[in-house]
This record gives C-alpha cells, structure tokens and sequence, in this order.
C-alpha cells in the first residue's frame, strides 16, 4: 500500500484498503474558520450536544480578522460561545493567523494524522505526511458529533521532481510550473504523491507551498514523505508520539509525472486561471505589464522565509508613487519573528503596508481588495475573477521575490536581477 492508504487503513481499523473503497475512518483533528457558521447550526440540527473530543476540534478566525463588517462579526460571536460551550482546548481568534499555518506552529498536526478542515487548501498538511483534506459544513458537524467521517480511497498520483532550482527560482515558481502541465483538472478526487530529489530536500515552508497548491488540480489530499526538516519541526512543537508511515517498495502509481526543476525560471499564473501559467520572462516579452498592487501573503505566500525575501528586495528601495504593496504575515508568530529581524520595517520603510495575520484580500473579503480594472501581482494561490475583489480586476500569482520586483518597478519584473 502507499503511505497514504496505510493511514486509511489505521483510521478506519482495516488492514488493507484499495483505491474507489468507501470506508468510514476517524478523524485526528477537525477545524473550523470562520466562513462556516454553518456548521454550528447543522451541528444542532442534527441532535448533537457536546463536541466527541474537547481536545482534536478548533475554531480558527482567518478569513474576516479582525471582521469587516457588521455579519461576519455575528459569525464571530456565535461561534466563541459554540467554542466556550464546548470548552474547547484550541481556539485561534482574529489575533492568530491563517489555520494552515497556526495549527502547525501549535504542535496540532504530525506525520501519520487525518486533518479535516472546511477549507480546501487543507493539503497544505501533507507536508509534514499527514492526510489533510477539506469538507463543508455537515460533514464538519458529522465529525464534530462521533468524530469520524467517511471517505472515498483515492487514487494515487506521483509527481517527481528532480534536480535543484537555480537562484531566484522558488517552490512557488515549481508548483506554478507542475500545474500549467498537469491543469486545474489533472488530478480531481485523487491524491498527489510528491517525490523526488528536490522534494527530499525541501524546507517545511517549501513543502505547504506545494502541497497547499495541490487542490488547484482538483486533488482529495497530498503527500509528502516526511525528511529531517520536517521531523524536527514537528518534534520540537508536538506532543508525540506520532506514526510516519512509508510506501510499500514497488507501489504501482495510477500515473507518474516527472519534472526537472533545473532548468526552470521564475514562472507566472496569468489571469484568469491557475492553470494559465508561463515563464515570467515570456509574459515580459510581449510588453510591460503595469500593476497597481502587490500581494504577499495567504497559506501560500505569507511565511517568514516569503517576507524574508520580499524585504531582501525592497530593503534600502521604495514602491512608486500611487502603487501599493500589501503584506499579510500568515501568523503571529511569522509577523513577530518577522519583526525581529527586521523585515517588516523593511518593507513599511519601502512603502508596504502591513495588515493583521489572516486570509485578507487573498478571498477578496478586506485589507487590499481591487478595484475594477485593477492589475496586482500576487504570492496567493488562486487568480479567477473575483478572487480579490473586482471580477474586472485581473491577478498574475508569482513567487514572493517576484512580486516584490515587480511592484518595485511598477510593471511585472524578474526578480533575478535583485538578486
């Protein structure tokens, strides 16, 4: 079996399972933002009383923080009285973060875990070799009621990825690049297998901005083995013990996919989909491309090591006149940290606004969103019209270091010159 399935397996108290089997397995730990109210009420309505375990649920308050308006502030109060009700042991209010990033630096997530969140870029676990996945709101009151749900076995796809990047070519530009071959629909209800000499030696922060993307092409979850990086990210946080479980020799993928990231160069998702994506240096080609804002933040974009090199940028520069930058560090603890080595003063100084840790603009809710005919280069994860504000406004995804370029000089810009 893959890794992926012996965790299936262990859940649901079965030796084997196969892929199309529907099995019912239980769930490690379930969160909840704070788009899905809803799941309180379906929670009620369907006789629940107490959540099945105090300790393996939370609340994280990501996509509205602080709240922006009069209903999502409703939301917010509804659901802290559902959490003190319930005594919950975790619960992440507007000060907190984005919930793919706090419940890892909490020490919530571990090798082995099935995660389930309402949100669908809970892939981003299988970073550390978790099973995490998404649902809606009365699945989420299911597993908040018996704390199990049922699942369909994936099938597994492996996407391998060989080689070193060059300078100025980051896990972004990778994922950006698998998904302009593999498209938006390559690998739908299945599970993605990242393998590889590249992947083996990938930081933590590298490996969620791969894993979190992996639902761009339609994928139920996916998987990375976890190497050292991750085993001493998670020891150092995490209450063990945990369970990393490990492929079987000779396990038979329902496709493979192989990518050589040497050659690669920095890459851009051009409006108005994921999947439209083409080397930087082409898009430049046709003609500048003028912005009004930059955008470094999300799940994807909006880790230390992104504002790091976003500031190694702009430090000692300015934005022009009547553009703007926004950043949104994914967490507390990234904008702390942040703070400390003095990025974020790097980048207020070369004009950045800094916003709370959260979602922001990324889902087109508050704290950046564009107006019509709009242009921004974003570090985010989704580019359709309307993501982030305006369905007239148009969103190019990039690196970090790319967006920092670009909005430096007002028009998209390889961020290798910088460098």
């Amino acid at each position: 079996m893959h890794a992926i399935e012996k965790i299936f397996a262990r859940h649901s108290g079965k030796s084997q399972v196969s892929p199309g089997e529907i099995v019912t397995a239980k769930v490690d730990f379930a969160e909840i933002n704070d788009l899905y109210l809803q799941t309180v009420y379906s929670f009620y309505e369907m006789g629940g009383e107490k959540v099945w375990d105090r300790e393996k649920c939370a609340f994280v308050f990501d996509h509205y923080a602080p709240t922006p308006d009069v209903k999502s502030a409703d939301n917010h109060r509804q659901m802290r009285e559902f959490a003190r009700k319930n005594q919950l042991k975790y619960h992440f209010d507007t000060n907190c973060g984005v919930c793919h990033q706090v419940m890892p630096e909490a020490g919530l997530i571990r090798p082995g875990m099935i995660v389930v969140a309402t949100d669908s870029h809970t892939t981003t676990h299988g970073a550390f070799g978790a099973m995490g996945t998404g649902c809606g709101a009365t699945d989420m009151a299911t597993i908040l009621m018996t704390g199990e749900l049922w699942f369909r076995i994936p099938e597994i796809i492996e996407v391998r990825l060989e080689g070193e990047t060059k300078k100025g070519v980051y896990p972004k530009d990778v994922i950006l690049s698998v998904l302009g071959k593999i498209r938006a629909d390559g690998a739908v209800y299945k599970a993605i297998d990242f393998t590889g000499s590249y992947v083996d030696q990938l930081n933590v922060a590298g490996r969620m901005v791969i894993c979190n993307m992996a639902v761009e092409m339609g994928a139920k979850t996916a998987y990375m083995q976890p190497n050292q990086a991750v085993l001493d990210y998670v020891g150092a946080r995490a209450a063990g013990p945990w369970e990393v479980e490990t492929t079987d020799p000779g396990y038979r993928y329902e496709e493979s996919y192989v990518f050589d990231v040497s050659s690669l160069e920095p890459q851009l998702a051009c409006p108005d989909s994921v999947e439209n994506v083409h080397p930087l240096t082409e898009v430049t080609a046709g003609g500048p491309v003028k912005l009004d804002q930059g955008y470094i933040g999300s799940c994807t974009g909006g880790r230390e090591e992104d504002i790091a090199a976003a500031a190694s940028i702009l430090r000692g520069r300015h934005i022009p006149e009547y553009t703007r930058l926004v950043v949104v560090p994914a967490s507390r603890e990234v904008m702390l940290s942040c703070m400390e080595k003095g990025y974020i003063q790097d980048l207020m100084e070369a004009g950045a606004t800094i916003t709370t840790p959260g979602c922001g603009a990324c889902l087109g809710a508050h704290e950046g969103i564009l107006a019509p005919g709009e242009v921004c280069i974003s570090s985010t994860n989704r580019n359709f019209p309307g993501r982030m504000g305006s369905t007239e406004a148009r969103i190019y995804l990039a690196s970090p270091a790319a967006v920092a370029a670009s909005i430096l000089n007002g028009r998209i810009t390889d961020p290798r010159i910088y460098l």
